[in-house]
């Protein structure tokens, strides 16, 4: 899912076609004369992170405790913002390892929620890296209806099908957190 650009310097949009729907997304350079599979993500926090580190929250998240990341800078600037309308945008270089065990989820899927919903109920897993859709706020919503029986299976698709793509990767272990090079944290406030 994540993909490698090389010689590339900005910041901008792709349109694409997915679906029959024509999508805008962010789209992430990486560094100029980069090995190949190395690519630049992102995490949103209220400080510069040098050293990544796995906290264990008060509430599961998506994939479990872990350091999460994206590949779409746009995506790390909401999660900076989100408490007190300013923070910081780390910037890693991630190297894949395929020594390690990594799941991937290509797009929200039936086995995406199944993880999501064994996970946010407090059941751990075995992998190092975790890659994937994000359950937003919106779809976070949507897990929790489904969870307490509010939804059914069914409607809960009927609702997730409209919302935009959003990614996330998360590191589960300390030799995950290896394949992390941190470059720069950046600034950022609402304006």
């Amino acid at each position: 899912m994540i993909f490698s650009f090389c010689s590339v310097k900005t910041y901008g949009k792709i349109t694409l076609l997915r679906e029959k729907k024509v999508v805008s997304i962010d789209y992430n350079p990486v560094m100029e004369n980069c090995e190949v599979n190395k690519m630049v993500i992102f995490h949103g926090s209220k400080n510069v992170v040098e050293k990544p580190e796995i906290r264990t929250a008060r509430y599961y998240k998506d994939f479990y405790f872990g350091f999460y990341c994206t590949q779409y800078r746009t995506q790390a600037e909401r999660w900076a913002l989100r408490y007190t309308g300013e923070g910081v945008v780390n910037e890693y270089e991630y190297t894949p390892n395929d020594n390690l065990n990594i799941k991937v989820f290509q797009e929200m899927t039936e086995e995406w929620l199944d993880f999501i919903v064994a996970c946010r109920t407090g059941t751990p897993h075995s992998y190092d890296i975790v890659e994937g859709p994000m359950a937003d706020d919106t779809i976070f919503n949507y897990v929790q209806d489904f969870l307490d029986g509010n939804i059914t299976r069914y409607a809960f698709w009927e609702l997730a099908r409209f919302k935009k793509p959003t990614h996330q990767i998360s590191f589960h272990t300390e030799e995950a957190l290896k394949t992390l090079r941190f470059l720069r944290g950046v600034k950022v406030h609402e304006e």
